[in-house]
């Protein structure tokens, strides 16, 4: 039985992985370029399944795109597509596998021109976590909205607003862990003192 200052949201339920999810990493600020994108692409092979099949699947999906490093990514051909389309610890979406590849591109092309994609990512709420109601816990935003327009702008695709808002929750653009919920001021602590890694080459 969950003791009183470990009730946890809702949707963490009784699965551990989900549960450990929940406890150490979603909602936690993300200042790492590469960390961003990596999420970026798993909410958009995600859509339409659990986070609970993700997370089973993420060291797959890890060793199948390179440890998500987008220079890696970048490089891949149709040869490898057809290779992922073969891997059976993957979800086997030709175009979610096709927009990974075109996503590692996008990403060092802003990269190559000075633009840092941790930078991107949190310009749109000025480098501030984003304080969720804790009562209410929309799909959507105006924010996911605005994000989603400009990622798409760029290129990216699998990127809509609800999307967009899920990984906002991950990344920790947004604090959305409920009112009730024992992460919800440490989160709340940790946005206070996060700050922007120092930049690296990917």
């Amino acid at each position: 039985m969950t003791s009183r200052t470990h009730v946890r949201c809702v949707w963490a339920g009784d699965d551990p992985l989900m549960q450990a999810y929940h406890d150490e990493e979603w909602g936690v600020p993300e200042r790492d370029p590469r960390a961003l994108w990596e999420m970026l692409m798993l909410e958009g092979f995600q859509a339409g399944l659990s986070w609970a099949i993700m997370l089973r699947k993420r060291e797959a999906f890890r060793k199948a795109f390179a440890g998500f490093y987008p220079n890696r990514v970048a490089r891949f051909s149709r040869r490898d597509v057809d290779r992922l389309m073969t891997n059976p610890g993957i979800i086997r979406a030709r175009a979610k596998i096709e927009a990974t590849i075109a996503g590692a591109r996008i990403f060092c092309e802003m990269r190559d021109h000075g633009e840092d994609f941790a930078d991107f990512c949190w310009s749109f709420s000025d480098g501030n976590v984003v304080a969720g109601s804790g009562r209410s816990f929309p799909t959507q935003t105006a924010l996911s909205e605005t994000i989603s327009k400009e990622l798409k702008r760029r290129g990216f695709t699998f990127v809509g607003p609800t999307i967009v808002y899920a990984w906002m929750q991950a990344v920790g653009i947004v604090n959305d862990h409920s009112i009730g919920c024992f992460r919800r001021k440490q989160v709340a602590s940790l946005a206070r003192t996060s700050s922007p890694v120092p930049k690296r080459r990917l």
